[in-house]
């Protein structure tokens, strides 16, 4: 079967028996991370989503607490986690919060959420991982990442204004850093790392976009309407990529890469300053200093 931007999730996984499997997806209670984990569960697969409050989370999966932007609650997590994980899908994430906010350890809080979070996360399973021997850490990005490249200068906007999009697509290109990062250290491991653009879907992400701009977008009209898109994508549709990176057998020792539309991204689609090793490493080596630096690691 050819893959397209048009298939789902489901179809990714046609015939395909993950019994057995161990996955993790952040964020997995609603949206995308919901689609995610229900079709690899449908295909076999022991799901566990990590979510702020899994008290009050409404899904039929294993449920645990994961506050991303906290690293003792990632640490908490990690301890808490035993065996074998055969995929980290770090699906969870905030976007164009309004106003600069800041994680205990000063991260600006979408660069903290979306990125800080899942780089302790995945550093401190890493055994997990390789114990799996096939272990797959899958990172959800964004086309935003094409419009920001990482600011060493000033990542948590201390000095230059804060501005809501560049720090949201800052934090996506930090994303797909942390992936090719991971697959330059860990293929020794057996574990591979990707990177992913789900494509445009209406989910509980756009909750701090205000009407004005989603009318300046051209995704609502005069009544509050959403517009359905040309490129816009069902549930099931944006799920496909995340699912093919973590379940399929089709990408197996496939690593360091970006895929949009269930496979590798052009370089129309991927930025240069998002995939530079370079720059993959000197991001790892920042990252490091605050994760090792929480009380959490002490």
């Amino acid at each position: 079967m050819t893959f397209t931007a048009r298939t789902t999730a489901t179809e990714i996984l046609d015939g395909v028996d993950l019994t057995g499997r161990r996955i993790i997806v952040t964020g997995g209670a609603t949206g995308l991370g919901a689609e995610t984990a229900r079709v690899l569960a449908d295909a076999g697969a022991d799901v566990t989503v990590a979510v702020r409050h899994p008290e009050a989370a409404r899904t039929p999966f294993r449920t645990a607490a994961l506050d991303l932007s906290d690293l003792d609650s990632v640490a908490a997590f990690v301890r808490g986690w035993t065996g074998p994980l055969d995929a980290l899908i770090a699906n969870a994430g905030v976007m164009a919060i309004p106003e600069r906010q800041v994680n205990p350890q000063g991260w600006e809080m979408q660069l903290a959420t979306n990125y800080l979070g899942h780089f302790a996360l995945a550093l401190g399973l890493h055994d997990n991982l390789a114990a799996s021997g096939a272990g797959r850490l899958v990172v959800v990005s964004s086309g935003a990442h094409r419009d920001a490249p990482f600011d060493f200068d000033d990542p948590q906007f201390e000095r230059r204004p804060y501005d809501r999009w560049q720090a949201y697509g800052q934090s996506k290109t930090a994303d797909v850093l942390l992936a090719v990062g991971a697959a330059r250290r860990w293929a020794a491991d057996g574990i591979t790392a990707n990177a992913l653009n789900p494509g445009w879907i209406m989910t509980g992400l756009q909750r701090h976009v205000d009407d004005d701009t989603m009318k300046a977008m051209g995704a609502m009209d005069d009544n509050g309407v959403i517009i359905e898109q040309p490129y816009s994508k069902t549930l099931s549709e944006g799920a496909a990529t995340s699912v093919l990176l973590a379940g399929s057998p089709l990408v197996a020792g496939v690593t360091g890469k970006y895929f949009e539309d269930n496979a590798i991204a052009g370089p129309d689609q991927a930025a240069a300053h998002a995939l530079d090793p370079a720059t993959a490493d000197r991001l790892w080596a920042y990252a490091s200093e605050s994760v090792t630096a929480s009380p959490a690691r002490r």
